[in-house]
């Protein structure tokens, strides 16, 4: 029996059941999600369906004993519903649960992290990240931590700003974070100004588990703004949250990146995987990996976190770009 999700049971199910040590675990509170739990099972399960497909967020949120059958369970909701299953951003633990399943299991990317105890711009490796964040705070960039709903049009016009010069692109979703919804309460944000005028924000979503923090998230800048916005940003943050005792700094998600045959499962599709290393040298009109790793490897992260694809049949590339509809991204 389906049972019904109750306001606030996903945030308590991803507080609560941190076993998959998933960074994003945040983002299953995303608009637009739909969830699946169990009557007499102690857990959730976060997705989303495009056409055919039940696009499934990370692991069932879930006790123990109960993670399992609320799988189990959900496999045969999706199969009654003649939907098929693929899983996204799976952590480690969750990889090998669901390759005993018999599910194809592959490495699509990783997640990064830097320990806040004895961060530190200093040295020579950080000299160009300090260069620009010095030309960003002398063009008079100031930054703060401020309330979503008091910045509500300044957000607005950054975000406008920056879509327009993606030509127009639609913002993504699912595997990233937003402003508003059910968990804004929950994130901070941290907003850079010239002049009164807002230039860029990061918003920051909480990180549970044995490596507790923050993670960097939705983060937007006017394109033709100063040099450094976003490190400025990021490293006032950096200065508050180390200051509060925060452990770890997570940079999130970025597919195609840290992958590495040590990190496959038993039974991955060595098609899906060569596939994974095509996208990291030549994917960059799908989606900007490159890119998004430069920027988090300025901050020198000291941990590499693998993340998995799941198919509940052949690797396809069909199932593979329902991801990417889940998303927003076409």
């Amino acid at each position: 029996m389906l049972a019904t999700i109750q306001d606030g049971a996903v945030l308590d199910a991803i507080r609560t059941h941190t076993q998959a040590e998933n960074p994003s675990a945040f983002l299953a509170l995303g608009s637009g999600n739909e969830t699946f739990s169990q009557t007499g099972l102690n857990g959730v399960v976060v997705y989303r369906r495009t056409g055919r497909f039940a696009v499934q967020f990370g692991g069932p949120f879930a006790a123990e004993d109960d993670y399992g059958p609320l799988l189990n369970a959900f496999r045969q909701y999706v199969a009654d519903e003649g939907l098929t299953l693929v899983g996204v951003q799976l952590q480690a633990r969750d990889a090998a649960e669901y390759a005993r399943r018999g599910f194809v299991v592959n490495q699509v990317g990783a997640s990064w992290a830097v320990s806040l105890a004895e961060f530190s711009l200093r040295g020579t490796r950080f000299m160009q990240l300090r260069n620009k964040i010095s030309r960003a705070l002398r063009n008079g960039l100031v930054v703060q931590e401020v309330k979503a709903e008091d910045w509500a049009d300044g957000l607005r016009t950054i975000d406008e700003a920056w879509l327009g010069s993606k030509g127009g692109a639609r913002p993504l979703e699912f595997l990233v974070g937003e402003i508003g919804g059910e968990g804004q309460a929950e994130r901070r944000l941290f907003v850079g100004t010239i002049d009164g005028a807002p230039v860029a924000y990061i918003s920051y979503s909480p990180v549970y588990g044995s490596r507790a923090g923050w993670m960097h998230d939705l983060s937007r800048r006017i394109p033709e703004g100063s040099p450094g916005l976003m490190e400025a940003v990021n490293a006032h943050a950096i200065e508050v949250f180390r200051a509060e005792g925060v452990p770890w700094l997570h940079f999130g998600f970025t597919p195609f990146t840290g992958l590495d045959a040590a990190h496959e499962q038993d039974g991955h599709s060595p098609a899906f995987q060569w596939l994974m290393h095509a996208l990291w040298q030549g994917g960059d009109a799908l989606y900007p990996a490159r890119t998004q790793l430069s920027y988090k490897q300025k901050w020198a992260p000291d941990l590499l976190v693998p993340e998995y694809v799941a198919f509940d049949g052949p690797a396809s590339v069909a199932s593979f770009a329902h991801i990417f509809r889940a998303c927003n991204a076409f």
